[in-house]
């Protein structure tokens, strides 16, 4: 894996310059703002994959897929063997990781690399010690869950779609109203944007909304929140686009304040990006806690380079993943999660949609 630190005026332009140095296929190790001679600039890490990969026909079991990627694993063995120890070396006491059979060893280090947390691996551990013949797939069932983002699935037909400035919550919204009416091009869908007239967040969604022929609305106050509840029954799945929460608020503060939290048709999906820090996922769930939010979104997976933080997240909040968004275009880059999906990340980095 060959890296690079590029740094630019703007985020906009320090992509640009990734994409004409390493293509289409770097992923995105950091991104900050840092001060450079007196001004401030965006200073990006990125990494490019030089190696040849060969993706999983779709017909394999999800035991052969596990199978096969703990079988190729000599590429990346020696080097991460150099860092795992200090890594899980406050572990180490706790976790004899002789007491497992060779296979359930080797899926605990791709677990170790894809940074899932220590009590999350102890979990993991745990589980696996009392069987050598268990399967770390059927353990992990057990720590995550999924319920697909469809109308199919999900008997309430309002859904908000809530989470940090920049983790691509109106994209996500735009992705599932566009699959939704694909699926099923009679639903009266609407689209709802409740950022105060602010940002340009607003313009996207009315013109997507135009676009596809689905209906749009606002609401700032409380007038207009009970506006849309009356409008409720009209329509067959409606979908509204909340503001970024500041660190001085709270998402259930937000709701209460609109009016929303005693709205039984509504769930929030906390959109999420799977390459920030733990510091800052436990900062967003204090921030976002609520009862009314029910799942997480995973966006912008094409840009992570380890995807632990989705098994960490389902441990510790209890929510299931309802969707997974990946690459730039609106259209064809959701789709409803599965458990095999994220499995296949964790173990293959193969992305949902890459074997299609």
């Amino acid at each position: 894996m060959r890296m690079k630190t590029f740094r630019a005026p703007n985020q906009t332009a320090a992509y640009e310059m990734i994409k004409a140095d390493l293509g289409d296929d770097a992923v995105i190790l950091s991104n900050k703002t840092i001060s450079n001679n007196g001004s401030s600039c965006c200073e990006i890490v990125a990494a490019i994959d030089e190696s040849t990969s060969h993706p999983v026909p779709s017909t394999q079991t999800r035991e052969e897929v596990l199978d096969e990627a703990l079988q190729a694993s000599t590429g990346w063995q020696q080097e991460w063997g150099q860092i795992k120890g200090q890594i899980m070396a406050l572990l180490r006491p706790q976790m004899n990781l002789q007491l497992l059979s060779p296979r359930q060893r080797l899926a605990m280090e791709y677990l170790e690399r894809e940074e899932v947390g220590g009590n999350v691996l102890f979990d993991v551990f745990c589980a696996l010690r009392e069987d050598k013949q268990r399967s770390i797939l059927s353990v992990l069932d057990s720590l995550a869950s999924t319920k697909p983002l469809s109308s199919k699935h999900w008997h309430r037909k309002v859904h908000a779609f809530a989470g940090p400035h920049g983790a691509g919550k109106t994209s996500s919204l735009i992705r599932v109203a566009l699959r939704e009416k694909k699926n099923n091009p009679s639903a009266n869908i609407c689209i709802v944007a409740a950022d105060g007239g602010q940002g340009k967040g607003r313009l996207v969604l009315k013109h997507y909304a135009e676009l596809s022929g689905m209906a749009f609305r606002e609401f700032i106050t409380h007038e207009d929140v009970a506006a849309l509840r009356k409008e409720t029954s009209k329509f067959d799945f409606i979908l509204i686009d909340l503001p970024g929460i500041s660190a001085k608020s709270t998402l259930n503060d937000w709701l209460d304040t609109h009016g929303l939290l005693d709205w039984k048709e509504l769930a929030i999906h906390l959109v999420l990006n799977p390459y920030f820090c733990p510091k800052q996922f436990d900062i967003f769930m204090e921030r976002y806690k609520s009862p009314k939010v029910a799942s997480v979104i995973w966006t912008k997976l094409d840009e992570a380079c380890t995807f632990g933080a989705i098994l960490n997240m389902a441990c510790s909040s209890g929510l299931p993943v309802s969707a997974l968004s990946y690459g730039s275009g609106l259209k064809n880059s959701i789709t409803p999660a599965k458990k095999e999906m994220i499995w296949r990340m964790l173990f293959m980095r193969q992305l949902p949609g890459s074997d299609n």
